[in-house]
This record gives structure tokens, sequence and C-alpha cells, in this order.
């Protein structure tokens, strides 16, 4: 069923590319590439977002530790107050009140699992949501970029050589080489606008030294 559908979404495909190649107007224009992954991956923005998610995760399992430790807590207190309650050393009624406690302490921790849960489950929709932003809005900024060098360039079309079929085979089949590709420009253009980084302790101390003296022999 899997091919079936594969060959259903790619033989339109064959056939639209095709009729293109076969028209005049397909073989006059003007065809560019980019390597969409390598400006994706290397785009500043992108490791900067990927930065700061990793921030929110480490935030976001931080507290999910200290939820799961006070379980952790909260369960070796009803494990004493379990056992307690059956101590044949005190009054029947120590027990009952014993048993009672630790009854009450087997409710909370009930609540308690599930508000592990229910935290847990939020916070994975929320990283996936944030990854989800960044991931749209990083591909809206180099679409545009994209647009408008092809525009600039007067390029009818741009492939992504980096785009797969749904079955994992490459799309981009052949290419003549790098004559027309924008990659590099595309991906300079994008993180020219970069914040500048500080210079590295080492490397700030290494500037303030003076060169050496030649040793006398």
């Amino acid at each position: 069923m899997h091919m079936k559908q594969l060959t259903r979404k790619l033989v339109p495909l064959i056939v639209l590319l095709g009729v293109l190649c076969g028209s005049s107007a397909f073989g006059q224009a003007r065809i560019a590439t980019v390597d969409l992954r390598k400006i994706f991956d290397g785009y500043w923005k992108k490791k900067q977002a990927m930065a700061a998610m990793t921030e929110r995760g480490a935030d976001l399992e931080k507290e999910a530790k200290g939820l799961r430790d006070d379980f952790a807590k909260a369960r070796e207190d009803y494990q004493k107050l379990q056992s307690a309650s059956n101590d044949q050393a005190v009054s029947s009624e120590e027990r009952e009140k014993r048993k009672k406690a630790a009854e009450t302490k087997l409710k909370d921790l009930k609540d308690m699992d599930e508000t592990i849960q229910q935290f847990e489950k939020q916070a994975r929709s929320t990283m996936e949501e944030q990854s989800r932003r960044m991931r749209e809005n990083i591909l809206t900024e180099i679409r545009a970029a994209i647009t408008a060098k092809a525009k600039a360039g007067s390029y009818s079309l741009v492939f992504d050589t980096a785009a797969e079929t749904p079955n994992g085979t490459p799309v981009m089949l052949y290419s003549s080489g790098t004559e027309n590709d924008m990659t590099d420009a595309i991906l300079s253009q994008l993180n020219a606008t970069a914040p500048p980084e500080s210079a590295k302790p080492d490397e700030k101390k290494d500037d303030k030294k003076e060169p050496k003296k030649d040793e006398k022999k």
C-alpha cells in the first residue's frame, strides 16, 4: 500500500517534469540550485535558536526532576506509614490512626503522579511547538533570501539539492556542477547579520602578550 501511494505521488511529478522538459520555455529557463539543509544548519539564527531550546529543555528537565524527587520522598513516607500501621506493639487505635495517615499519603502520591505525567506531557508539547515555530520562521527567512537572489539573477527555477522523496532517495539525481549553485552566497548573506562574537579569554590574553625577545646563545 505504501508503494502504491508513493507511485501515485511520484507519477504526476514525473509527468510534469516530462511536459516541462519538452517545452521550449523550460529549455530557455535559467535554473539555480541550493543545498537547503546546509543553509538551514549553517544559519546563525538556527544555532542561536537551538541553544535557547537546549537551555529551555534543561530548565524543564530540572523542574521535572524536582517533582520526581518529591514523589520519591512521599513514596518513602507512605511506605513507613504503612509499615507503622501494622506495628502490633502499639494500640489498635494508634494503628488505625496510622492506617488513615497512610491512606491519605497514598492519595497524595496518586495526585503527585498525575501532576508529573501532566507536566511531562506539557513540557514535550512546549518543546515540539517551539521547535516547529523555530523551523518555520527560519525557513521563511531563507526562502525569502533565495527568492530575492533568484529574481535578481533572472532565474526561473531553484532546486534544492538536499531534497529527498518520501522513500529517502534524492530528488535531484544530477547537477552539472556549482556554476549556478547559490548555497554559499545565500549562507554568507544570511550570516552577515550575525551579532559579533566576543573574543575568547585565552585569545584576549594572547593578544596582550609582547613578542618574545631572541634568547641569547
